[in-house]
């Protein structure tokens, strides 16, 4: 890898070497159009139709519409689809219908001498540079009279073949990372799905399956569960243990009050029953957190886990008087029902979905970091190449 490194860095350095650079604005190698011909017309979305409805935010693709009419043809002509708002944009060179009007669509005004994929790799070294409140149309007020540089067409195409590698390398690692978590979901579903015992069938003497032997409780029963007593506001950037709050991300407390294994889930707000934390050590916790602490000489932790990640949720939306839960209370954990098989057959169960856990999941040694190196590798190399100096 350090050799690779060099190698690249040599043929950058010899790349960049005494190239003389032609500074335009923006809107002189550019042209853009507005979506007006390509908009979809129907919400009617399904993953089974062809043709793709984009925005330039992050969710990109919205769904998929059966119309045929108004597609733009990127497969044949590529384009920069860009957020007029926002100032996000994506390359595609797909067919597609766009979603809103307040999206343009970027070409080269001539390949001959500044390729779309240039404009596209050093339009994404530019900060935002927006204004709060500024709601003004990007493009036109703003973008269009940035000054770009354009060096020799030769050049060009070799920095786009070096950040297209990069590029489809995260992609394909990212491909991976989705058919993986397919993977995931599916061994969990069918190791954690317990259906057949409430059926005719677990009385069947043919009914041999070592996992038919399953006795159901309450997590009440197999787990202590309890909340803390911090509030979002008592957090410290500094601090040298973990605050579980209620968001995704963890806080910082200069104070613990726990020191234990436990599930954290939050109690309130947008990840109310969804948003899960493997707790090991000492940590904080805010008062409309719960945690969860089963009792290891019962049932192993990770079992209770994974078996709450994969069907709390569906739990939540069954039981509350709402589909929309916007706040939880005790019992609802208490009465929720998990099904508990021999110690050996949970042990089997933890050992193979640790495992797609760790792949999918973990920023350490999972598919998460071999992808974040890897943006942060494109990253490097991008700034580097295309950090002319101005006259």
């Amino acid at each position: 890898m350090v050799n690779d490194k060099l190698k690249i860095m040599s043929h950058l350095d010899s790349l960049l070497e005494g190239v003389e650079v032609e500074w335009k604005t923006l809107g002189e190698v550019a042209d853009y159009e507005q979506p007006t011909k390509y908009l979809v017309s129907s919400k009617n979305y399904y993953d089974k139709y062809k043709t793709p409805v984009l925005t330039a935010g992050k969710t990109f693709i919205l769904g998929y519409t059966d119309e045929t009419e108004g597609i733009y043809k990127a497969s044949k002509n590529p384009v920069i689809i860009f957020d007029d708002f926002t100032t996000a944009n994506k390359w595609v060179d797909f067919d597609f219908k766009a979603k809103s009007s307040a999206m343009k669509m970027i070409t080269s005004n001539d390949e001959s001498k500044a390729l779309l994929k240039y404009i596209y790799y050093w339009l994404n070294t530019l900060p935002s540079g927006l204004v709060e409140g500024d709601h003004n149309r990007q493009w036109i007020s703003n973008y269009a009279n940035l000054q770009i540089p354009i060096p020799p067409l030769s050049v060009q195409k070799e920095i786009v073949r070096i950040l297209d590698t990069f590029t489809e390398l995260t992609a394909e690692l990212t491909a991976e990372l989705t058919a993986r978590k397919k993977q995931y979901n599916y061994y969990r579903e069918e190791l954690l799905s317990f259906d057949c015992l409430n059926q005719d069938l677990q009385d069947s003497p043919d009914f041999q399956d070592v996992r038919s032997k399953v006795e159901w409780k309450s997590l009440g029963e197999v787990a202590f569960i309890g909340t803390g007593s911090h509030d979002t506001q008592d957090a410290i950037d500094d601090g040298d243990y973990i605050f579980y709050a209620r968001g995704v991300a963890p806080l910082k407390l200069n104070s613990f009050d726990f020191d234990e294994t436990a599930i954290i889930t939050a109690g309130d707000g947008v990840g109310v029953g969804k948003v899960f934390h493997w707790a090991v050590g000492k940590y904080a916790l805010h008062q409309r957190a719960y945690r969860i602490v089963p009792n290891a000489k019962e049932i192993f932790p990770r079992y209770v886990y994974h078996y709450i990640v994969a069907n709390f949720y569906s739990y939540i939306e069954k039981t509350s008087v709402s589909s929309s839960v916007t706040s939880m209370r005790k019992p609802m954990f208490l009465k929720f029902p998990i099904p508990v098989p021999s110690l050996e057959e949970q042990e089997r169960i933890v050992s193979i979905l640790d495992k797609f856990d760790i792949l999918t999941t973990s920023i350490s040694e999972g598919l998460p970091k071999e992808i974040e190196l890897r943006k942060k590798q494109y990253e490097y190399y991008r700034d580097r190449l295309l950090r002319f100096k101005s006259v």
